[in-house]
Formats: C-alpha cells, sequence, structure tokens
C-alpha cells in the first residue's frame, strides 16, 4: 500500500476543535514536531477569526518546545496528561489556562484503555521507517505509542529522517491486556524481551505521512557541582555499605535514575566505585551517562522507554549500534515502569524531591505546594514498588533561603510509607524501620543544613512527644508562610504560631 504524503499543515488540518491528539514520545525524544506546530499555527489563525480551537492532548510524558511550548503559546491545550517541563505549559497551568492531570506514567496507557480519558481522535506517530502493511518503527522513545495507535480513529505518522533506521530493532513493544484478561510480564530480567520491534497497524488507519529532518529536541543538563557531587558520593557509599552488609546482593540489582545533574553526580560516582560490580539499568530514561559508563563497561544493560540524550549522544549511538543492540532495549512506557516488574527485579530507585518532611513524606511536584513544577513522572511507579526507594535534593534552595526539610511537606506526592532513603549533601538518613520520631530524628541530624537544625528540633521539641507523628498544626507550614512574607525561612520563630 502507498500512503498520502501530507505537509504537516494539510495533516493538522483534519484535527478539529474538540479532538483529542496521541503523540508518540517520552520527553522529547521520539515525539511528534512537524504536526504540532502546525496545530499551533492553526489554532492561532482560527483564534484570530473568533473561533474557538483546543485539543486534548495525550502522550508518554513530557515533550519539547515544537510540542507542549507552542502548542501553550496558542492556547490551545483544552487538557493535558501526564507529564511535562515545558516551561510555557507550567505557567499556562498555574495561570489556570490549562486542564492538566498529573497520571503516574504506568498508568497513562491503561487509562486511555479503559476509558477514563475519553476518545482518541488522532494518534501522531514519529518513525524512522513505515511499511506498506503497516509497520511503524518508532524512533528514540517507547511512550504509549502502541496503545495511542490501536484507540485512535486515524494515524499520522511523521516519517522523520533526522533518526537513523539502524533504530530498527531496538524497541521491545508489548501492550498489556485490560482486566480481568491481564496476564502477567515475563520480564525476569533487564535485557528480556517480549514484544515486537514494531508497532503494526492496519494500513487503512494511516490517514498520511508528514516526511521531516527534525532532530529531537534535547535537553543537554548542567554538569555535577560540588553540592551535587557530594550527593551522588553519599547515595553511592550507602549502597557500598548495604551491599557489605548484605542487604544488596554481591550482583548488584538493577537501578533507576531520573534525569538531571544529581542523577549524573551519582551514576558517575557508582561508575567510579572499584566496590560495586557492573550493573544494569531498568529505568524509564537514559542520559549520556549513562551511555558512557556502557562504553566503559560499567553498565552492561540498560532497558528504557526512552533515549533522553543529547543529538549527539544519539548519533554516536547509531555510529556504534552494533555495540549497542545487544545492550539496549526501549519498551513503552506502562513496561518501563510497570510496578509488577520493578518490584520482581528489585530495581533501586533514585529520584529528585522539591521537599521532604522530617517524618519522611516528600513533595516532588509543586513549589510551595500550590504552583505545579514539572509533575510526579515516574517517581511514584518506582518508589512505591523499588527494593530500596531513595530521594535526593540539596538540602536548600535560593542560597540558603529555603530549606528543603521541613516541618510538613506543602504537597504529598510520596508518602512516608514508600519512602526508604534521603540523602542531601549534608548525609543519608536511613528511614527503614523506624517510627515517626526515630525518622524525625535522623533526617534533621543527617539531611538538614546547619542553618535550618536547631528550627527544626525546636519544632519538634514544641510539638511534643506524646504523640504517634508529632505535630502543631496551625505552626506545620510556618516556614513556608514566613518564606512567602519575608524571603527566608530562617526568619522563622515558633512563638509566633505556637503558643509556648
Amino acid at each position: 500500500m502507498s500512503y498520502t504524503i501530507l505537509s504537516a499543515a494539510e495533516a493538522a488540518a483534519f484535527i478539529k476543535h474538540g479532538d483529542n491528539i496521541a503523540l508518540s514520545g517520552f520527553t522529547p525524544a521520539g515525539t511528534a514536531k512537524a504536526v504540532t506546530s502546525a496545530l499551533a499555527q492553526k489554532a492561532e489563525e482560527e483564534h484570530l477569526k473568533g473561533n474557538p480551537f483546543q485539543v486534548g492532548v495525550f502522550t508518554g510524558a513530557s515533550t519539547g518546545n515544537a510540542c507542549d511550548g507552542v502548542l501553550s503559546r496558542a492556547k490551545a491545550i483544552r487538557y493535558r496528561a501526564p507529564y511535562t517541563t515545558n516551561r510555557d505549559f507550567r505557567a499556562a497551568v498555574n495561570n489556570g489556562e490549562i486542564s492538566y492531570n498529573d497520571i503516574h506514567l504506568s498508568q497513562m496507557a491503561q487509562e486511555l484503555r479503559y476509558g477514563f480519558l475519553g476518545k482518541v481522535n488522532f494518534a501522531i506517530i514519529e518513525a524512522c521507517e513505515l511499511t506498506a502493511d503497516g509497520k511503524i518503527y518508532l524512533t528514540a522513545a517507547g511512550g504509549i505509542s502502541p496503545t495511542a495507535c490501536r484507540l485512535a480513529d486515524k494515524i499520522i505518522v511523521e516519517l522523520n529522517a533526522a533518526h537513523s533506521k539502524k533504530m530498527i530493532g531496538l524497541h521491545d513493544l508489548y501492550e498489556l491486556s485490560d482486566p480481568p484478561l491481564r496476564k502477567e510480564i515475563p520480564i525476569y530480567k533487564p535485557s528480556d524481551r517480549i514484544g515486537l520491534p514494531y508497532i503494526q497497524v492496519d494500513p487503512n488507519k494511516i490517514l498520511g505521512v508528514v516526511e521531516t529532518n527534525w532532530p529531537d529536541e534535547a535537553r543537554s543538563f548542567s554538569q555535577p557541582d560540588p553540592v551535587t557531587d557530594l550527593i551522588g558520593q553519599n547515595v553511592a557509599d550507602f549502597l557500598i555499605s548495604d551491599m557489605k552488609r548484605g542487604i544488596i546482593p554481591r550482583e548488584f540489582l538493577p537501578i533507576q535514575s531520573g534525569v538531571g545533574n544529581i542523577a549524573n553526580a551519582l551514576l558517575g560516582a557508582l561508575g567510579r566505585s572499584t566496590t560495586i560490580p557492573p550493573f544494569e539499568m531498568y529505568t524509564e530514561v537514559l542520559q549520556d551517562s549513562v551511555v558512557d559508563l556502557m562504553r566503559e563497561g560499567r553498565i552492561k544493560f540498560g532497558s528504557t522507554c526512552s533515549l533522553t540524550v543529547t543529538n549527539e549522544c544519539l548519533e554516536g549511538i547509531y555510529d556504534d549500534i552494533e555495540f549497542f543492540k545487544d545492550k539496549l532495549v526501549l519498551r513503552p512506557s506502562e513496561i518501563s515502569n510497570n510496578p509488577e516488574v520493578i518490584r520482581r527485579l528489585g530495581v533501586i530507585s533514585i529520584n529528585t524531591a522539591i521537599e521532604v518532611d522530617i517524618y519522611g513524606n516528600a513533595n516532588s511536584t509543586h513549589i510551595g505546594g500550590t504552583r505545579m513544577m514539572n509533575g510526579i513522572g515516574g517517581s511514584g511507579d518506582f518508589t512505591r514498588n523499588a527494593y530500596i526507594s531513595i530521594f535526593t535534593c540539596p538540602s536548600t534552595a535560593k542560597e540558603g533561603k529555603i530549606s528543603a526539610i521541613v516541618p510538613m511537606v506543602s504537597h504529598l506526592d510520596h508518602s512516608e510509607h514508600s519512602v526508604n532513603i534521603i540523602a542531601t549533601e549534608q548525609g543519608v538518613a536511613d528511614l527503614r524501620g523506624k517510627g515517626p520520631k526515630e525518622r524525625a530524628q535522623t533526617i534533621i541530624e543527617n539531611c538538614a543544613h546547619p542553618d535550618y537544625k536547631e528550627l527544626l528540633w525546636d519544632y519538634v521539641k514544641f510539638s511534643g512527644n506524646k504523640k504517634q507523628t508529632p505535630h502543631i498544626l496551625e505552626a506545620s507550614l510556618a516556614m513556608h508562610s514566613i518564606f512567602n512574607r519575608t524571603g527566608d525561612m530562617r526568619n522563622t520563630k515558633w512563638d509566633d504560631f505556637i503558643r509556648v
């Protein structure tokens, strides 16, 4: 079968106000770019005419400027799920312009299948190859593409020449059945393959093909600094200690790590360790640092949903595909982030928090409890099911004016029931086997910045000891309140909030 070749504008013309579009990709890797950019232009034109034009957007995770950015600026998004990192989108959400649904990434595809989120009118899928019989070979990410293609009324394929056909074979695409017919997922080690290297669709569903040559809008992360280096080394030292104690098996366990400079610092510390053997990753994203450690033989295998790498790194993978083809696999997000597999493999999860409280609850999504930063992403998928769950953050922010260790988090994403370890540049708090008062002691002593230790200890003292979880509710968010008033949490005086 031959497909109709469309321009991006011609493809966007099929999408109507009120439609829902589902996109390939996970992070800016592998996402649609051309049609969404044309759709933003169409929205602007319709708005100038006085016509409403907004769509619902379903993705695997975040996208890039050519999707979330342009659509947000064009006020073209009515509803969006599940995750984003775009600044313009964030501003629109916090201004109340977009209905944003922050869903665990492992649940996104199944909530679409269950019908929770409405109809999928169009799937826009980036591919490195498309065959006449309907085989779609994805690019740098798995995301929700298999489900998006199956549910969509029509599929638009962005055939992107910026991605090499050498990508063919890296994907392992497998879609879960829905209850009551769901079966176990037969992944017993990160390198197991259970699906197909392509998505098979009915060729008649493909509305047309948009030919592009558009590199991924890759994000580069700042290099580790002294603070992130200390955090990374603290976590590495903790894992080495647990391995020496026999808590972690001698052959080690798969690692999940998020993105950013703390993750890079941590992986660098693990890679430099002469105690930790070469290890595997079962994760949702791989950064440049992982690829470097693969080349050095420190990481044996990487199972991921997305190659969240710079374009230079991606080209290096393509150029050296014979080396990487048996060391990498790309999966859909409902597999890469699946609780069943994470728990079976004994994954050690390492994610970043905005703030944690003295009892081990973590906020990873909201600034000041009200302003969305990015979304929960896959951190909950891994944290709740990890062999050991770790949260990292610098102990302070804004030149010390904000403490990341607070009496009560201003927004709760991960409760004390799921958080095992907290690490800052000050040290590591091991919360396993501890009650609330013991957790407070170890967090304050090991993780809080010296400028805030006495302040936090005073809060615990005033809260009283004859409680399971000591709190004085009228004072529990006082540090946040004082920051909003004065710009510095260190100005907190408990006498203003607590009658002693």
